[in-house]
């Protein structure tokens, strides 16, 4: 099924030059999209003759007048920016001319414009960004919240821990997703009373709770699902990113300190790019925001044609799925079954 795509090509830190780029590449090899870039009509139409593409069935331009700034407010991209690429893009997607959007441009403008749009699915308070990160397993374990929501209570963790499971079901086609609380110990008598709470809803519903998992579980793989408030999943995210530059960052000046380890760098050099690859945040790009009425996928501001077109890739798969109709399914079941309790 060939699903159509709405891009916010002005969004982001590199704007049309990357979000172009990052198209090709994904139309190069994708043959199951089509793909709408939203923006300036003449600015889009120069990178495109930049990039050697034109305009054709599987690509065009829709026009957008106003762009986001990265540090706007978002209640003032909200009631200012109404012919924003951002918006025109989410706009699409409510009036189904596209399956989902993708955007690199102001999170909370995003998360906020989104939710004004599309609204929430019943059963749904609180949308919730949801991102995989790398573990030695070899498999994915996503979290969520990564930022969406501060002070979460129960409930909506509870809902994250549903939504996080769908995605996993329908992503990695495991069938039983394990799903873990972030804790700052495993006992049952450690965290605040926010996360006991969610623990005793989590465990009178179907999914397959795990229980209380600390930070360095995530990159265990001791679970599938990883639930948590969103101060503590930005923290958690933004840490790992650090980690990962910060160990390659090592790793170059080491191989540079003397003419003997730039040899020994030359003879690991196969064995350091593929490391480079396991553990590049690239290669993870693309963010769910889970609970909405329609797909929307956060890429990374500072995202480049690799990072974007990975973002692109993860709509794709999340329309290939209906992600957003199988969390409605799942939340209706939950919902019959604690009245029927």
């Amino acid at each position: 099924m060939i699903h159509t795509i709405a891009l916010d090509a002005m969004g982001g830190d590199h704007g049309p030059k990357v979000v172009t780029a990052a198209a090709k590449r994904v139309l190069d090899s994708a043959k199951n999209c089509r793909l709408i870039l939203v923006g300036d009509q003449e600015v889009l139409a120069e990178e495109l003759n930049a990039h050697g593409m034109q305009v054709g069935e599987n690509l065009r331009i829709h026009h957008a007048s106003q762009q986001v700034e990265m540090d706007e407010a978002p209640a003032v991209a909200l009631r200012t920016k109404k012919d924003s690429s951002m918006r025109v893009a989410i706009n699409l997607v409510k009036q189904g001319e596209a399956q989902a959007c993708v955007s690199a441009g102001n999170t909370g403008a995003l998360m906020a414009t989104s939710k004004f749009v599309l609204k929430t699915l019943p059963g749904i308070d609180r949308p919730a960004i949801c991102s995989s990160m790398p573990t030695l397993t070899g498999r994915h374990t996503h979290v969520l919240d990564l930022g969406a929501n501060i002070g979460s209570d129960p409930k909506h963790l509870m809902q994250f821990a549903v939504m996080g499971s769908v995605l996993v079901q329908s992503l990695e086609k495991t069938e039983r997703p394990t799903v873990g609380l972030l804790n700052i110990g495993e006992e049952d008598i450690k965290g605040d009373e926010t996360v006991k709470a969610t623990a005793k809803l989590i465990l009178e519903s179907d999914l397959n709770y795990y229980g209380f998992i600390e930070g360095d579980d995530i990159f265990k793989g001791t679970v599938d699902v990883v639930v948590c408030d969103g101060f503590v999943g930005n923290v958690a995210l933004k840490t790992s990113e650090g980690v990962a530059k910060m160990i390659s960052h090592f790793m170059k000046q080491e191989f540079k300190r003397s003419f003997l380890s730039k040899l020994a760098g030359l003879f690991a050099l196969p064995v350091l790019k593929a490391f480079k690859k396991r553990i590049d945040p690239r290669e993870y790009n693309g963010a769910s925001f889970l609970g909405l009425q329609g797909i929307v996928i956060k890429s990374h501001g500072s995202a480049d044609e690799l990072s974007f077109a990975n973002a692109i890739r993860v709509a794709i798969a999340e329309c290939d799925q209906n992600v957003p109709q199988k969390i409605a399914n799942q939340l209706e079941e939950h919902l019959i079954e604690r009245q029927a309790v």
